[in-house]
């Protein structure tokens, strides 16, 4: 189970983008890499087609999921997270600071 999931607010712990804070907006368990939004910008060179004019593109690109800490939603720290189980077995997410299920 992964730590960090789609719409979860997460803090850069490392790179360029250090300190910032931003939505997951993807995630790639395989490669263990997240895309957060409005960090990490990189330029993209796009040769013009039918639909797009082409040129210099903005866009996000992946960082490493060890770069980012989830944000609680409750107490609005970053915090590490602990997995819980309920009792009908299912796995849940909790805040190591505050001990609030994350969703």
């Amino acid at each position: 189970m992964l730590s960090v999931k789609k719409k979860d607010k997460v803090k850069i712990l490392s790179g360029k983008d250090k300190g910032k804070t931003g939505e997951v907006l993807k995630v790639f368990p395989n490669e263990m890499r997240v895309i957060v939004s409005k960090v990490n910008f990189v330029k993209r060179h796009t040769r013009p087609t039918q639909q797009d004019p082409g040129g210099i593109h903005e866009k996000e690109a992946p960082i490493n999921i060890s770069n980012v800490m989830l944000i609680c939603p409750k107490c609005s720290q970053t915090t590490r997270l602990k997995i819980d189980f309920l009792s009908d077995g299912k796995k849940i997410r909790v805040c190591r600071r505050c001990g609030e299920m994350i969703s």
